[in-house]
């Protein structure tokens, strides 16, 4: 029987990378002490964020629905947040994340 571990795609790693900083440069992706949270409202954006954290030799922790989120006068949909851990020596996404990035994700209230 083979693993899901073995079965889930993953992105090689300047891919990955590249995307991730796009992420932190769009406020959808922040670092928050050992961890990185992503934010979206797509839950195939949450999937390829899984894709570049394997890719990354990261581990992908958890994916909750927060809450929903209103789009325009009448429709609502859900805001998913995804959390990753990567501790791997041969990444700079903290760096990154330092330079270009924010404290909170551009769903944050306090943001606005």
């Amino acid at each position: 029987m083979i693993t899901s571990e073995l079965t889930t795609k993953s992105m090689l790693p300047p891919v990955a990378s590249k995307k991730m900083q796009a992420w932190i440069r769009s406020r959808h992706l922040i670092c928050s002490g050992n961890f990185f949270i992503f934010e979206t409202l797509e839950y195939s954006t949450v999937e390829r964020f899984e894709e570049c954290v394997r890719g990354l030799g990261g581990t992908f922790i958890s994916v909750e629905p927060v809450r929903k989120v209103w789009i325009g006068n009448h429709r609502q949909v859900i805001l998913y947040q995804a959390k990753a851990s990567l501790h791997t020596p041969h990444h700079d996404l903290k760096q990154y994340w330092i330079k270009y990035g924010g404290f909170y994700t551009r769903f944050d209230e306090r943001s606005c």
